[in-house]
């Protein structure tokens, strides 16, 4: 299986990005997808998920409104839209891949992308 992700960059407080990440090797559609993040110093944390077939979304607290996680199936691809971004926000980004329905835990997720770094300045 191979993730790879991008759409990272530099980014002012209040912009927005979106990230990108595309999938190959299996059956996309039969994978809950998910999104977590990782700043320098710190644990890698949960960000986003989308279940297969994109009826549920589960969102941290910390980006709840402001992100959305989304997926095309056809194009084996999920998305991440970042709005209103803010420093805090800095961190690279990984999208994952489960075969549980809701796996929210980095232990849940089988396969990982590369990562791709989002900065925010103020």
């Amino acid at each position: 299986v191979q993730l790879q992700a991008f759409g990272g960059g530099l980014v002012q407080a209040g912009g927005s990005l979106r990230l990108s990440c595309a999938a190959s090797g299996r059956t996309f559609s039969n994978y809950a997808m998910g999104w977590f993040r990782q700043a320098p110093g710190k644990e890698r944390d949960f960000v986003a998920r989308i279940t297969w077939r994109g009826g549920e979304r589960k969102y941290a607290d910390s980006v709840k409104g402001r992100f959305t996680i989304s997926r095309d199936n056809d194009r084996n691809t999920v998305y991440l839209q970042m709005n209103s971004l803010k420093p805090e926000d800095t961190a690279v980004y990984y999208c994952a891949m489960s075969l549980r329905y809701y796996p929210t835990n980095s232990y849940e997720y089988d396969y990982w992308g590369q990562g791709t770094e989002v900065t925010v300045s103020s």
